[in-house]
């Protein structure tokens, strides 16, 4: 059986999660939850140009997020609204 990996929230991620609506919040942290078990799950994307960043949507939401293989680590950095600028703080 694969081992899993342990989850890191960032400050800033854990505020973002903080202020979503009850109904966004649940979802979300599910599918936070399930990075433990798989931290590249279909959908994920790497960003180009980002040092390794990860990608995942959830619905109108993106989480931002790095794995570290080694230390079986996934370090969520941020979960924002999909705009123009979710990328540009990074």
């Amino acid at each position: 059986m694969p081992e899993k990996y342990e989850l890191q929230l960032e400050r800033h991620a854990r505020r973002s999660l903080d202020r979503l609506p009850a109904r966004d919040y649940e979802r979300i942290s599910a599918v936070i939850d399930s990075l433990t078990d798989d931290p590249r799950p279909r959908g994920a994307l790497k960003l180009s140009g980002m040092g390794g960043l990860m990608r995942l949507r959830a619905g109108n939401y993106r989480i931002i997020y790095s794995v570290f293989d080694r230390d079986s680590l996934v370090k969520v950095l941020d979960v924002e609204r999909r705009t123009s600028q979710t990328y540009e703080r990074l």
